[in-house]
């Protein structure tokens, strides 16, 4: 590529504006001279149904029918198999001595793969989530080191075992004492992604940033520099890198403005792939369906991963407390149909449920699939998993934990599989998704053991 095409950190630094973000452009390459257009970066989300599956309706038949005879709760993937793998006997965290708060932990334990601190059980005290491990290491390349999203306030009023409420409807925790709330209103997410706002729905002006300014910074640092103790240098040191963060964080923000600003007057944009897609629409909802205000969450996440605002996110789809479906033709809470004694009915309604979120999953992850980005596509360049804490809501069981994993994070994983015989636990599966997107790790996740080296066809 260009050389000309790169931009020069000096010359960009011209001011800070607030606009909709690009998609990521091959031809960011920091403005260093000689420097390399980069692959497009893998990213990693995760999307949550509480309760569990009914496990007839959810689980293939065979390896061999997978791709062609999905079951009916897999169907709306269909279109995507290819680029899905399922894996049968992921089991849970064990939750005793807490026996008695299976929804207190299911959600809780799903990304941390931990369970709480039995001595403080009232306060939150678990461990740091796995979307929050990937964050801490690819936060910092990106507007929002992660994206929270939920559908329901996270303020459920209950205490199975004496566990502090907050164990109910959150699963990032950014350490062990910290839980990370989710933004539930589009808008809000809206305007978090492209601008922060002074008043509602209005996107604030953001003051341009003197690039003159910055260079009197930086040249008044190196001129202190000289003039400190050992133990001070290396405190001004990491006051620069900071700068020096900052400075190429404007000069990707001015690319993207320069770019938009072309391809609003009918110039060509100047990326190495011509290819790739155009953002996306974002349409908020006007109604109360469910199913529509799901879809453009879903759709917030797509953006952000497209634009390239963030590389981490969750969305709750929905918690364990009084979760309701009436779109569907039935007014029970969620909850109560998994209590279902095997009877019919009850378990009819819950396969529905369940293929309703797995619906919305799965209209996220086939228009990943449809969106140009690089050599491939955006789904190829990312790791989605829904799933749940729960393998069953009636015996509250976790031997065979539901999930399903989409994308090819960037070829690390080996897609269009169903694998049976697996054996190995949550953290071991989380342990593994960090792996694909490059996080090292000193340790295993939570209680995991090791990489579940099936996965990646290793």
């Amino acid at each position: 590529m260009p050389s000309n095409h790169l931009l020069d950190r000096r010359t960009c630094l011209r001011g800070l504006g607030a606009s909709l973000a690009l998609p990521l452009l091959d031809c960011m390459g920091w403005a260093e001279p000689g420097a390399k257009p980069a692959r497009p970066p893998v990213r990693l989300g995760f999307m949550y149904m509480p309760h569990g599956v009914i496990g007839s309706e959810f689980w293939p038949r065979s390896p061999e029918t997978f791709l062609t005879a999905p079951p009916p709760v897999l169907e709306p993937l269909k279109p995507v198999l290819d680029r899905c793998l399922v894996a049968k006997g992921i089991s849970g965290v064990p939750i005793a001595p807490f026996n008695g708060a299976p929804h207190a932990l299911e959600l809780s334990t799903w990304l941390t793969a931990k369970l709480p601190d039995a001595a403080t059980r009232n306060k939150i005290n678990i461990g740091i989530s796995a979307d929050q491990v990937a964050a801490n290491y690819v936060g910092h390349l990106t507007a929002l080191p992660s994206l929270e999203l939920a559908t329901m306030p996270q303020t459920h009023k209950e205490n199975q075992e004496g566990l502090n409420e907050g164990y109910y409807t959150h699963c990032s925790f950014s350490s062990a004492k910290q839980a990370l709330p989710a933004e539930i209103n589009p808008r809000a997410v809206l305007n978090r992604l492209f601008g922060k706002t002074t008043r509602a729905d209005q996107p604030a002006r953001v003051d341009p940033l003197d690039g003159k300014m910055l260079d009197l910074v930086l040249d008044g640092a190196r001129d202190l520099r000289r003039r400190l103790p050992r133990g001070d240098q290396d405190k001004l040191d990491e006051y620069l890198d900071s700068v020096r963060s900052v400075e190429r964080r404007i000069a990707a923000i001015e690319h993207r403005q320069k770019e938009a600003a072309q391809a609003k007057s009918g110039v060509p944009a100047s990326k190495n792939k011509s290819s790739d897609s155009p953002p996306i629409e974002i349409k908020i909802p006007e109604g109360d369906k469910r199913s529509e205000y799901m879809d453009v969450m879903c759709d917030l996440n797509v953006l952000a991963f497209q634009a390239d605002v963030t590389r981490v996110s969750t969305y709750i789809g929905s918690t364990p407390n009084g979760v309701s479906y009436p779109e569907l033709g039935f007014s029970g809470e969620h909850h109560s149909y998994t209590h279902h004694g095997n009877k019919e009915e009850p378990k009819g309604r819950v396969a529905a449920i369940t293929a309703f979120n797995v619906a919305r999953f799965a209209t996220m992850v086939r228009k990943m699939a449809a969106l140009r980005e690089g050599d491939g596509t955006l789904l190829d360049n990312c790791i989605m998993m829904w799933g749940s804490g729960l393998e069953d809501g009636d015996r509250h069981s976790r031997d065979n934990l539901p999930f399903v994993l989409a994308g090819g994070g960037g070829g690390a994983l080996k897609t269009g599989r169903f694998l049976t015989g697996i054996r190995a636990n949550q953290g071991d599966l989380l342990t593994t998704l960090l792996g694909c997107v490059g996080v090292p790790l000193d340790r295993p996740l939570g209680i995991a053991t090791g990489q579940i080296k099936e996965l990646t066809g290793a």
